[in-house]
């Protein structure tokens, strides 16, 4: 009923930049929160960045001022533009999403994960 369609990822050296997005579709009545989380081998999945309904945004602070996050309500779409790239951003980005669903729900929904690779 719901699904996150992530795109974006890939290889970069170090320095470099790249841009992921995230679209969500299915019987969605609203997007609250939008957000990334990452995990790379052997560590936990951690919180990259969010951004609420109102354009409000956190970071976690290993990416600060080096990754921007932005949406697009219309279409219902997170972005992440990742710049200044480091090898230990290398990890599998998960977008996620709190939807309302059309009959009152609320669903938490995952993407299915993009890799990305920093080369040093």
């Amino acid at each position: 009923q719901v699904q996150l369609v992530e795109s974006g990822g890939g290889l970069v050296q170090a320095g470099g930049s790249l841009r992921l997005s995230c679209a969500a579709s299915g019987s969605i009545f609203s997007v609250n929160s939008m957000g990334w989380y990452r995990q790379a081998p052997g560590k936990q999945r951690e919180l990259v960045a969010q951004i609420l309904k109102d354009g409000n945004t956190n970071y976690a602070d290993s990416v600060k001022g080096r990754f921007t996050i932005s949406r697009d309500n219309a279409e219902k779409t997170v972005y992440l533009q990742m710049n200044s790239l480091k090898a230990e951003d290398t990890a599998v980005y998960y977008c996620n999403a709190d939807i309302v669903m059309y009959w009152g729900t609320r669903y938490d929904g995952w993407g299915q994960g993009t890799q990305v690779t920093v080369s040093s």
